[in-house]
């Protein structure tokens, strides 16, 4: 493929051509597992570029190191094409490792084709991500949390999520039906300007947590409750 503008080769289709300056995609579409990562380019909701990069998951001491060299690769892949938009979807662990490393707002995305959840959405609102740890997004006065370590769990897998802007501990009320399940963590209906809150319930106590998130509506802030529901009955804290 040449540069659209000067005509030079690029080392790869949509490529950012380093001679004139010009940016040869405008979007990239990330579709991430654990064990692969496919990289789409689009120019004008045309796809000008589309690779799959591999890796062979670890375990044990050598996982860190592997999953930030493959983020690593799947970042350099986004780098090449000067993105203006990057939208994202896959596993969790992966998105993140690749946002710490590209340094791109990525916006979420949904669908069983993402490339074509993209073009479909082109003019709507996206939601933006937060590049923050859950440590910096605890806010408020209340600093108590109920659960112990299971609560807090709860409290940093839902802060964890790429479009929650500030979660914030609520008060603690001792006064409902006990449990016999240990701790339980669910997100509450969306509201009208696309916050949750998140109810955690350890025995007889129970704790509402207000969750700001990115969204500015309340189909956007469904979609962001679904993830935290997802993420807590993946760390156990919720029945299936």
């Amino acid at each position: 493929m040449t540069c659209r503008q000067c005509a030079s080769d690029l080392d790869r289709p949509g490529d950012f051509c380093l001679v004139c300056r010009t940016a040869n995609a405008d979007t990239v579409v990330l579709d991430l597992d654990r064990d692969r990562a496919r990289v789409v380019a689009l120019f004008d909701d045309d796809v000008v570029s589309d690779r799959t990069v591999t890796t062979t998951p670890e375990t044990g001491d050598l996982e860190g190191t592997e999953l930030r060299n493959f983020a690593g690769l799947v970042a350099d892949e986004i780098h090449r094409k000067r993105p203006e938009e990057v939208y994202a979807t896959g596993e969790r662990d992966v998105l993140s490792a690749v946002r710490a490393q590209a340094h791109y707002p990525f916006y979420r995305v949904e669908g069983e084709d993402p490339v074509e959840a993209v073009v479909e959405r082109r003019g709507e609102p996206a939601l933006e991500t937060v590049d923050k740890s859950p440590h910096e997004k605890l806010g408020g006065s209340h600093s108590t949390l109920i659960g112990n370590r299971d609560g807090r769990r709860a409290i940093e897998t839902a802060a964890a999520h790429p479009h929650v802007k500030k979660l914030i501990p609520g008060p603690i009320d001792a006064g409902g039906s006990g449990s016999r399940s240990g701790v339980r963590a669910k997100a509450t209906r969306a509201d009208e300007h696309g916050n949750v809150r998140l109810l955690i319930r350890d025995g007889s106590s129970v704790q509402e947590n207000r969750v700001v998130t990115t969204a500015s509506d309340r189909e956007m802030g469904e979609r962001i409750r679904d993830d935290l529901d997802q993420a807590l009955r993946e760390e156990g804290l919720q029945d299936d």
